[in-house]
């Protein structure tokens, strides 16, 4: 209810620059030991719902794929190792995490410009060198890219010999579904569920194409963590190079 308040007394870059110091008088609501997030690092005794019924950290805001990926980013990358990680559209509780790492040489991009970024980087031709990062955060990008491939491929090529990926997108069962006549935002909403997605793949599906990439795909399919917020039955793609 304060949320919603806010949100129609002030603008929306001016809450999202002031979204901790709201959240700490969100907070004071919520404060307790039965969850914590692995992001934030705050306890409290139950999570917020957003309208979609995920989920979110009172405190910073995480969504449950958010606090995933930090999760398996902790078990993956070696904590004392300084990386070089590119992180696609970055939601704003790993953005502000991922800053304040002293090990970490974060690269921010978006190229909408709709998230907070520093970069704005076409994934089909990014602007450095081969072998680049160490690391690289692609999180619901793939199905809003029309020439995949490309994009695949460059993630590759930017990827050192003894880098990670971290992909996830909305998947689907059986075959990968895209059709090139889709072109108006009201069709893509009603054959792929959002407005600015031009596909839905297939767990397998993806997986094939980041092959012939040249990548090694582990597919990981996780259990639920009530303590953590983490959803059941999540799947996250994890590449190497070959």
């Amino acid at each position: 209810m304060l949320y919603n308040s806010l949100k129609k007394i002030f603008p929306k870059d001016f809450l999202i620059k002031n979204e901790l110091f709201f959240r700490k008088f969100i907070y004071v609501f919520y404060a307790g030991k039965s969850h914590q997030c692995p992001i934030c690092e705050k306890q409290f005794r139950k999570f917020l719902l957003n309208q979609r019924g995920e989920k979110l950290c009172p405190a910073c805001g995480s969504m449950p794929r958010d606090r995933r990926l930090i999760t398996e980013f902790k078990k993956e990358i070696p904590a004392k190792e300084n990386i070089r990680l590119l992180d696609f559209s970055p939601s704003r509780s790993l953005y502000r995490k991922l800053k304040r790492e002293k090990n970490i040489q974060y690269y921010p991009t978006d190229l909408s410009t709709d998230f907070i970024s520093e970069y704005q980087y076409d994934i089909t031709k990014i602007p450095v060198e081969n072998q680049f990062f160490d690391c690289i955060f692609c999180y619901h990008i793939l199905e809003h890219i029309e020439e995949d491939g490309k994009a695949m491929l460059e993630l590759h090529r930017v990827l050192k010999e003894n880098g990670k990926v971290f992909v996830q997108t909305p998947f689907i069962k059986g075959e990968i579904y895209e059709d090139p006549k889709v072109k108006t935002e009201e069709d893509r909403l009603k054959y792929f569920g959002q407005k600015d997605h031009v596909r839905i793949y297939s767990v397998e599906g993806l997986a094939g194409r980041l092959e012939k990439a040249g990548f090694k795909v582990q597919i990981k399919i996780f259990d639920e963590d009530d303590y953590l917020g983490l959803r059941p039955n999540e799947t996250q793609l994890l590449l190497t190079k070959n």
